[in-house]
């Protein structure tokens, strides 16, 4: 049996200043859902980085290019797409060159580019990648809704 769930859909130039547009949309879409405020913080950020992503390195200066967000709301969890028909890169590369970091690694020494796949992958449940034609990024954050309470002596449930 499929599993129901609603989709919402949004297309922006890929220009930096339509990243704020899809981060309200992210918090907003994310509240229904019935996330956390920090988890809400996560899917923005993860959001916002895989938008920049496509911005900085999609299209060609001067290129008119497209992002699509497609969001899946289920039950259990919000399935975000961040998907352009930009130039692909090499995925096997940047992930050997991106991490991970070691604590004996000086700040200076740090490597640069790379790092909002890195966060991404930190703050997501769940990140698949296809580079086949443009980028289709699909990143997953489940509910969780049993949870230890800050004071870590209780278990809170949130709905």
């Amino acid at each position: 049996m499929k599993e129901p769930f609603d989709f919402v859909e949004m297309k922006i130039p890929a220009k930096p200043e339509y990243v704020g547009v899809a981060r309200l949309t992210t918090s907003g879409i994310a509240h229904r859902v019935g996330f956390s405020y920090d988890d809400i913080e996560d899917l923005k950020v993860a959001v916002s980085e895989a938008i920049t992503n496509a911005v900085q390195h999609a299209y060609d200066e001067g290129e008119q290019g497209e992002i699509t967000i497609g969001y899946g709301l289920y039950v259990n969890r919000l399935e975000v797409m961040v998907a352009d028909r930009g130039d692909s890169f090499n995925l096997k590369k940047i992930k050997e060159e991106i991490g991970p970091y070691s604590n004996g690694e000086a700040v200076e020494e740090l490597r640069e580019g790379g790092f909002g796949l890195f966060l991404i992958d930190a703050l997501m449940d769940k990140v698949e990648i296809n580079n086949s034609n443009g980028v289709i990024v699909v990143m997953t954050k489940y509910l969780h809704k049993n949870e230890v309470g800050q004071n870590g002596d209780q278990i809170s449930t949130t709905q």
